[in-house]
């Protein structure tokens, strides 16, 4: 049991690390089939969840399940799994909400700065673990004037893109909702 739950939290923990690489490096540093998505998020925020992962994950899922003895490896896959969908609902929270406590309204600026002047820096949705260790944060001076123009955004309103869960190949370029 216990270690069943050790195998699930390394893969929350894990996630943490997949989504820096996703955000950052497959999304902004290098021009990857993530790119052109996470533009789309950067031109209109309200493309907030990343709908066109979740029939693969779904998919992959429902596999590892079929095909597994719910072993440690399956458990640390549902960490990752849930790792993603509390990415995604925290995204949504930061972009549609105000923060809940101190540590959501410090992420949220974290990663408004990202969205308003810090492209190159900021990866980290969830957390700032990761821009720490790879020093994608800028310098202090720097990250409290982003954070100090971002304080009074208020939260966004009207419809997501949500709506296209069951249509994800909206999202190439070129195509239309």
């Amino acid at each position: 049991m216990a270690l069943g739950f050790g195998s699930f939290v390394l893969g929350l923990f894990a996630w943490t690390f997949v989504e820096y690489v996703i955000h950052g490096f497959l999304s902004h540093r290098f021009q990857t089939f993530a790119t052109p998505l996470h533009d789309a998020h950067h031109r209109d925020p309200h493309a907030v969840f990343t709908v066109g992962a979740w029939i693969p994950v779904a998919l992959a899922t429902a596999a590892i399940l079929a095909a597994s003895r719910f072993g440690l490896g399956t458990v640390f896959w549902l960490g990752l799994v849930a790792g993603f969908a509390l990415y995604e609902a925290e995204h949504y929270r930061m972009h549609f909400c105000a923060p809940a406590c101190r540590y959501e309204a410090r992420l949220r600026l974290h990663h408004l700065a990202h969205h308003h002047g810090a492209p190159d820096a900021c990866f980290g949705v969830t957390n700032r673990l990761w821009d720490r260790v790879f020093a994608t944060e800028p310098e202090r001076s720097r990250m409290e004037a982003l954070e100090a123009s971002v304080a009074a955004a208020k939260p966004l309103i009207g419809p997501t893109n949500a709506r296209l869960a069951l249509r994800p190949w909206l999202f190439l370029p070129g195509s239309r909702s």
